[in-house]
């Protein structure tokens, strides 16, 4: 007879003791079939990418309606066992009023943890000031301790991703989401050790989220004696399987050749995988 199937706030609970200590690896899936296929290799947590879900729905990063977003986390949070941290861009409002209701719908839909950016989509002006960018904050935790507290917030520092790395600028956001109520600090972009490193130790004793991809040396033992508690890697497994795809469509349609596919998954072994699931779920 298979196991109870975790309750919302038991994944929530799961997900506050993996920020307590050591340094956990959290890969975005972004859909259904991806994220089961990282339950299935062990991963304790997941976390959706904004840009993997858009382009799965033909959509630029941040083209995404809130309406849209909202329906993903409700259909990854029943499809999955495992805590959801919701990338959730910069909350789908500019107002700290449309934030806090865009967080209680992103909490109702069942997510573990969420991230709210500083990000304003506007390349004149890419980041919002900075007593907005916190009220915003507040805004967020505000709306998840009205529904109980358990949804861990993060707080997300754009900088180095819209022009602007400054790695003092970034720790001053940081330390200022940190004291809004944010549970958990993230600044994508940051690459070296001196960086992580000054990081780590401006926001402790909270836990910090790494952004790594291609090219990096960094290693998760690595990482984890700089003390990050966890690691995501955004949209980067979305476009390691768009490259595959890409890569064999060209020389379909170029070339007429069908050698790209000998990289191809085995569909047998993919079967095998979600036939052991379904039955594993049933």
């Amino acid at each position: 007879m298979p196991s109870p199937r975790p309750s919302i706030g038991d994944k929530r609970r799961t997900f506050r003791e993996l920020h307590a200590q050591g340094c956990f690896l959290i890969p975005n899936p972004w859909d259904v079939g991806s994220a089961r296929f990282l339950q299935t290799l062990g991963f304790k947590a997941l976390a959706t990418t904004s840009a993997g879900f858009a382009w799965s729905v033909a959509r630029p990063d941040g083209a995404i309606t809130r309406d849209m977003a909202i329906e993903h986390l409700h259909t990854m949070v029943a499809a999955t066992d495992v805590p959801l941290n919701a990338d959730f861009e910069n909350g789908f409002a500019t107002d700290a009023t449309g934030v806090a209701e865009s967080v209680r719908l992103a909490v109702q839909a069942g997510v573990a943890g969420l991230s709210i950016e500083d990000s304003t989509g506007n390349a004149e002006s890419p980041l919002f000031d900075l007593d907005t960018a916190v009220a915003r904050l507040r805004a967020a935790r505000g709306a998840i301790d009205k529904a109980g507290g358990d949804t861990l917030l993060v707080g997300r520092a754009e900088c180095f991703l819209v022009g602007r790395p400054d790695i003092d600028e970034t720790i001053a956001r940081l330390k200022a989401y940190s004291q809004a109520g944010a549970d958990c600090l993230y600044a994508p972009g940051i690459r070296t050790p001196e960086q992580i490193t000054a990081i780590v130790k401006a926001v402790a004793p909270k836990p910090v989220n790494l952004l790594l991809g291609w090219p990096s040396d960094l290693t998760m033992h690595d990482v984890a004696a700089l003390g990050v508690r966890r690691i995501s890697v955004g949209g980067a497994l979305a476009r390691s399987a768009w490259g595959g795809f890409v890569r064999t469509a060209k020389l379909l349609a170029e070339q007429g050749r069908f050698d790209g596919f000998k990289d191809a998954a085995p569909g047998q072994e993919l079967n095998a995988t979600f036939r052991e699931d379904m039955q594993r779920l049933a």
